[in-house]
């Protein structure tokens, strides 16, 4: 039985957090919940008992076991050292620890195995990230992979309660609070996260430097362009990869097939393929629209849906943390 703190409790991810924490039934021997000052106080229902928001530094005094940080960039990186040298394990959602090279950015089902009692702050990678990297894991390994193109088409969810209001305001004809600078409702903006000074969003960067990093492969070619459309269910990507070994199609989908925490979805004949409305809820990597490239030598094309809420967030930290209890690492 563990002690385990949720920072950023209420928020969209902390909810589903908590949520999961439930329905896997972690074991947990006393929950703390932890938010912004204006929250402190309120009160949420975790297994039918009411448990109240506390602060920041009543959190780390308690010295918990494992810390799930899902409450931005910022708060970790001020809080997150604080309560490793309480001796908790910190799981963070954030990116303000993935590219520190002394930090394990961790999808479990890929590379959990490099995990130390030593690791007091580990990265859980971008949503977008997980989904690809995961599908795509097994599958550098038996061709290796050279070249990847992504195009995502990413949901509202990912920006958070500000962005699923303002598109339900707009579909309502009502004026609001505003996360983009433009009309989310039957529109899409090609850009998700901030511009950096090469012409890319930070989105797109990470896509790049985290992929290169779970896949322990800077040698990987990667380019992206990352899209944020009106939906709820989950991301949605379309990967174009070149390996430097040619592949047999049926082996690629036993491969996918095999790969735990993925599921092939993949028959156009029966106008099968994943699509987010039916990743919702559901923690599964989706993948279909499986074909060779025929423009391009060694190459495939995928399609690539998760729900960014569960796998591509709460549920990889979960799994992140269902780790580290089994095998006695914290």
């Amino acid at each position: 039985m563990a002690k385990v703190a949720v920072v950023g409790a209420t928020g969209l991810v902390g909810t589903e957090i908590l949520h999961l924490l439930e329905k896997r039934n972690f074991p947990i021997d006393e929950l703390i919940l932890v938010a912004s000052p204006i929250s402190v106080g309120k009160r949420i229902l975790f297994k039918g008992e009411e448990i109240k928001v506390i602060s920041m530094e009543d959190a780390i005094n308690k010295a918990p076991q494992i810390a799930i940080f899902s409450a931005g960039g910022s708060t970790s990186l001020d809080f997150a050292e604080k309560f490793a040298a309480v001796g908790t394990t910190v799981i963070d959602n954030s990116s303000a620890w993935r590219m520190d090279p002394i930090k394990k950015l961790v999808i479990p089902e890929v590379n959990a195995s490099e995990l130390t009692k030593e690791d007091k702050i580990i990265a859980n990678p971008n949503c977008s990230t997980i989904q690809m990297a995961l599908a795509l894991s097994n599958l550098h390994k038996k061709y290796k992979i050279n070249r990847i193109v992504i195009s995502t088409y990413q949901s509202i969810t990912g920006t958070g309660v500000k962005a699923v209001q303002q598109l339900e305001n707009e579909e309502k004809g009502i004026s609001g609070e505003m996360a983009y600078p433009h009309e989310i409702f039957r529109n899409c903006i090609p850009q998700c996260d901030v511009f950096e000074e090469n012409g890319y969003t930070k989105e797109e960067m990470k896509l790049v430097n985290e992929t290169q990093k779970i896949l322990n492969d800077k040698s990987i070619q990667i380019t992206a362009t990352a899209v944020r459309v009106p939906v709820v269910g989950g991301h949605a990507e379309s990967v174009n990869v070149s390996f430097v070994n040619d592949f047999d199609l049926k082996e690629v989908r036993e491969t996918l097939d095999s790969t735990e925490g993925v599921s092939v979805l993949d028959d156009p004949s029966k106008f099968e393929y994943p699509m987010p409305k039916n990743a919702h809820k559901k923690d599964e990597v989706f993948v279909g629209r499986i074909r060779r490239d025929f423009s391009c030598e060694n190459s495939l094309n995928l399609w690539i849906v998760s729900d960014n809420l569960r796998k591509g967030a709460a549920t990889n930290a979960i799994q992140i943390a269902e780790y580290l209890n089994a095998n006695s690492l914290i």
